[in-house]
């Protein structure tokens, strides 16, 4: 048996008792006197179980253990509660509040090893089954086998057992962070842990303290100290999502990580070493991104080495059958509803419809119709198509209009201006003129659902953290 095992105890006997015990065991043992130390050490390094008294000075167990749950990075962490004979009752208000498991004082070796052995057991084959189930809605979301696929498969397949850095580009909802879970599954660092980061949505002032973490007392609200999530991911592999939207000073310091493999904590000058895998993924242009200034050259080709790329649903429309029957089949075992077959029809419109949203949004709109829908799913069921579908449908199906020939003349009764030509700087640009147009149908949406940000992200097929950057970088605000 392997893990580390954490005993709160203010008896040294105790302490030292299971120590010999655990230890004689396989396992890591750190101690402490009380629960105040544990939550430090809590902070500090990661642990596999707890042993904690019920009565400690201070803080006492059963608070420690409700502070231990409402914290998101420790809330799933297995707790043993010990009790004396007076302290019974209090036990079974423990495992009320979540802990695992109690022991009575005096302890008995062979029930602490086996309780010991028996939840470390559970925890791992939970950890394992969420993995799976992450595995599973993964490679269901990975289907296909059109070129495009079978071409990204084939890469994966070569990168993922190596050590370099991988850069996967695509449009939002092509399933970026499905091709980096791939990567992890399949290589060397399977076992350890996958840390993804979205780094849009951390604030500019606190992408640093996230990163690299922060001692106690660094900056305002710095209440202890915090590992960042380069030393969560330490032996594992730590993905960097929306990469492109990172402040240039938080590059900075990404890059010095990934050239010296050292981090530091914000508020300390001790530097230690990280064995960290990364990936990153963005949606931007990061080669324009460089030209303009917004992302560092040197940090770009540091995460560049092997670049990926993430096709959008419209260059494999023959998958699109087989993701939704997948689709629909996952959405009725988690809402409990029997097999819901999809007419032929219904497959062929969707195979037919554009997704602007990509995998994302053909996602979303299977679940709404196994939800709505009666035994089996009719054309009656499809959600009307989204403007900027049917805009994209048709614009794809328009017959393009062929140029002049390049020595015609222009009529007679043509007007005279036709003949000059225009001043240099007066025509837009092919960015300018996409821009202007995006602008403008987002501007009519919004006006359409009177500026309600998740309505008008559903009919766009975008989710709403997107629309909000889209609808800044284009300086849309509402009209007074």
């Amino acid at each position: 048996m392997s893990g580390t095992v954490l005993v709160i105890d203010d008896e040294k006997n105790i302490r030292r008792a299971l120590r010999m015990v655990l230890e004689g065991d396989g396992l890591e043992v750190r101690d402490v006197e009380s629960a105040e130390e544990g939550l430090q050490l809590l902070a500090d390094e990661p642990v596999d179980l707890v042993l904690c008294d019920i009565r400690l000075p201070g803080i006492s167990g059963v608070e420690f253990l409700q502070r231990v749950r409402r914290a998101p990075e420790t809330a799933g962490l297995p707790i043993l509660v010990i009790s004396g004979h007076a302290t019974v009752a209090e036990a079974v208000d423990a495992i009320k509040l979540g802990a695992n498991d109690f022991f009575e004082k005096p302890l008995d070796r062979d029930r602490v090893l086996l309780t010991v052995q028996n939840t470390l057991r559970t925890a791992r084959l939970e950890r394992e089954l969420q993995s799976l189930k992450r595995d599973l809605g993964a490679r269901e979301e990975m289907l296909g086998d059109s070129p495009v696929m079978r071409k990204l498969f084939a890469e994966i397949e070569k990168v993922a057992p190596t050590r370099g850095r991988v850069l996967i580009t695509g449009e939002s909802g092509t399933g970026k962070e499905l091709i980096a879970r791939a990567i992890h599954r399949l290589s060397p660092r399977k076992d350890q842990a996958f840390v993804k980061v979205n780094c849009a949505a951390i604030p500019a002032e606190l992408v640093e303290s996230e990163l690299f973490g922060h001692e106690k007392g660094s900056f305002t609200g710095a209440v202890g100290r915090k590992r960042g999530h380069f030393e969560s991911a330490h032996g594992g592999t730590l993905f960097l999502d929306e990469i492109g939207d990172m402040p240039l000073a938080a590059q900075a310091k990404v890059l010095r990580a990934l050239q010296s493999g050292e981090v530091t904590r914000v508020g300390s000058d001790r530097a230690f070493t990280v064995d960290v895998r990364v990936l990153a993924a963005t949606n931007k242009d990061l080669e324009r991104e460089v030209k303009e200034g917004r992302f560092r050259e040197d940090l770009y080709f540091r995460l560049n080495v092997l670049l990926l790329r993430s096709p959008a649903l419209r260059e494999r429309p023959e998958d699109i059958p087989r993701l939704a029957v997948a689709f629909v089949r996952q959405f009725c075992q988690e809402n409990g509803f029997r097999p819901k077959p999809l007419r032929p029809e219904v497959l062929e419109e969707l195979r037919h419809r554009a997704f602007p949203g990509n995998v994302r949004e053909l996602k979303n709109l299977t679940e709404r119709m196994v939800i709505l829908a009666g035994d089996e799913l009719t054309l009656d069921d499809l959600p009307e198509e989204s403007r900027l579908s049917r805009e994209l449908r048709e614009r794809s199906a328009r017959p393009s209009t062929p140029p002049p020939p390049r020595d015609s003349l222009p009529d007679d009764d043509d007007e005279p201006a036709a003949l000059t030509p225009r001043p240099p700087g007066s025509r837009m640009t092919l960015r300018e003129h996409r821009d202007s147009a995006e602008r403008q149908f987002i501007l009519d949406t919004l006006r359409e659902v009177d500026w309600n940000i998740s309505r008008a992200a559903t009919l766009l097929g975008v989710e709403r953290t997107n629309l909000h950057k889209k609808m800044r970088s284009l300086d849309l605000k509402r009209e007074g």
